[in-house]
């Protein structure tokens, strides 16, 4: 889950590294009262999801209050690669004299997290890796140990930071290793951390991206969530406790077990189709979330074939093909569908679809080949 750049900077806070005076604005009205609250120069930064806000006309600097207004509205009215503006962040205006990259996020080669900065900040990470490499240096940090003083240290001398620097610098590299660390994050950086004409280090910008899978750790990060960004699909998956992603193929697939739904999406395209999604109905699913999936599958008009794979240990296959029934009761549709039931109370399951003339297969390729067949079968249609 990505955060936006205002709730990242106000955790950074909360951890002692230091950001601009500043707040958040939802009319032009706000932007100048906030930018009369601060008496300077302000810059209104479009608070969006996306990279590229600046390229595109939604970070702009403003002199008086009144400018704050004309060009918190203007960004305001913007759509930025396709999501609407709906907040501005105003901020008072730094004096950069330089700008550094500093973040963590995961290594899943070493196994363990990575503190990364670079002299060239202000840019793309990606871009600096790719082009010069040799500028970006890396520490990887112990989890168990956490950030050690000798390790920011190396940092700040790997980036050729002013030596008068780096106790302060040592600060906010353990508040931001603090800030990932505690709340689940794969992901906190600052670009760009700056060194203001005074002397000062301050973080211009922050991002942080929070593993979902973490989030019943953390309710209050949870309410930060962003639906501007996500498939309707998706939000409503989450509710009934389903893990969904959309996907751009034609067979839709309902499977128990993350493992078997990637099975399932991967014989999906050897036998030449395209899966459309990925769905874990989970391990206990009843008729009522099963029914739920079913309904949140048939809302995409792409999907011509709906593949059933379900294995039944705790899941019952009788309580899912009542879950299959109860959702065409509510859904009328004429998509086709095939069903791979194997496990506890497979036979019934199977009985159940069969009455009620529905597709079914012994074994996972066959069903596959099915799926794939009448998928194909609709396409020419």
């Amino acid at each position: 889950m990505k955060l936006h750049e205002y709730q990242s900077k106000q955790i950074f806070a909360r951890y002692g590294i230091p950001i601009p005076k500043g707040k958040v604005a939802a009319t032009a009205q706000e932007a100048k009262q906030i930018a009369e609250e601060l008496g300077s120069r302000v810059v209104i930064k479009s608070q969006v999801l996306v990279g590229g806000r600046g390229k595109s006309g939604g970070i702009m600097l403003a002199k008086t209050p009144e400018n704050a207004e004309e060009v918190a509205s203007q960004i305001l009215a913007m759509e930025i690669n396709g999501l609407p503006v709906r907040k501005v962040l105003v901020d008072e205006a730094a004096k950069i004299e330089k700008e550094i990259y500093l973040g963590v996020t995961n290594d899943r080669a070493a196994g363990k997290p990575v503190m990364m900065a670079s002299a060239a900040g202000g840019v793309d990470i990606e871009e600096v890796a790719r082009v010069n490499p040799e500028q970006i240096i890396k520490i990887h940090v112990d989890p168990l140990l956490g950030l050690r003083d000798y390790q920011s240290r190396d940092i700040a001398a790997g980036i050729d930071l002013p030596r008068e620097m780096w106790r302060t610098f040592g600060y906010i590299a353990s508040g931001l290793w603090k800030a990932y660390s505690d709340c689940d994050a794969t992901l906190a950086e600052i670009n760009p951390l700056v060194i203001t004409l005074e002397n000062q280090l301050l973080a211009l910008d922050g991002k942080m991206i929070i593993d979902d899978n973490a989030l019943f750790r953390h309710p209050d990060l949870a309410e930060m969530r962003d639906h501007d960004v996500e498939e309707p699909s998706e939000i409503e998956a989450r509710k009934y406790g389903l893990s969904f992603i959309k996907l751009d193929g034609d067979i839709g697939c309902m499977v128990n077990g993350a493992g078997l739904a990637m099975t399932t999406m991967d014989i999906i395209k050897l036998y030449g189709g395209e899966p459309a999604n990925f769905l874990d109905i989970g391990g206990g699913a009843t008729a009522d979330k099963v029914a739920a999936a079913l309904r949140i599958l048939l809302t995409d008009a792409n999907v011509k074939a709906v593949l059933f794979n379900i294995f039944g240990g705790i899941t019952r296959g009788d309580e899912v093909a009542r879950g299959i029934l109860a959702a065409l009761d509510e859904v009328k549709t004429d998509v086709p569908m095939v069903t791979r039931l194997v496990g506890t109370n497979a036979e019934e399951g199977r009985e159940i679809l069969a009455k009620a003339n529905m597709i079914t297969a012994a074994t996972l390729s066959e069903a596959a080949r099915l799926a794939v067949a009448v998928a194909s079968r609709r396409q020419v249609q």
